[in-house]
């Protein structure tokens, strides 16, 4: 089996506005919680994805099979005033991580991972942040992510 590695252009959008879709649709309902009917992903998700590929402040790569993708990988990039631990006040967002699961136990992930940290270490980012499912938990603290227990969030209601 020959994995290739590629960075997402707008070729692949509609595979993966499809992939991603389908998988967190997978990580939602595993978690016992329904799919809310009234919300649109496919449109949002296409609006982010054009509108940051074109100003790079979003990166992706893809492994394929020939021509099935069988993982994905995301960094977003932002910015806050500088701190201590992250001087240069860029962030990485790490997020749309996937391996088919025919596909697992091979090093696709963290070969997608090591692209994408790479991606966030040129653009300058001091820090990378991951909000993990309990599978990807194992994968990011081998590669050297630490829990941060002083980590919030608050979501706005309906």
């Amino acid at each position: 089996m020959d994995i290739v590695f590629k960075k997402l252009t707008e070729e692949y959008l509609d595979r993966i506005i499809e992939m991603r879709i389908s998988q967190m649709t997978e990580e939602y309902t595993s978690v016992g919680k329904t799919v809310p009917e009234d919300v649109n992903l496919e449109k949002a998700l296409r609006d982010f994805y054009v509108k940051n590929l074109a100003a790079g402040t979003y990166v992706s790569w893809l492994a394929f099979d020939g021509d099935r993708i069988v993982g994905t990988s995301g960094m977003s990039f932002a910015e806050k005033p500088p701190y201590f631990s992250c001087p240069s006040g860029k962030l990485g967002i790490l997020s749309s991580m996937y391996t088919d699961p025919d596909y697992r136990r091979m090093g696709i992930a963290t070969r997608l991972l090591d692209r994408v940290v790479n991606e966030a270490r040129e653009y300058g980012c001091g820090t990378i942040y991951i909000t993990a499912s309990d599978m990807g938990v194992k994968l990011y603290t081998a590669y050297g992510f630490v829990h941060n227990g002083n980590f919030m969030q608050y979501n706005f209601g309906k």
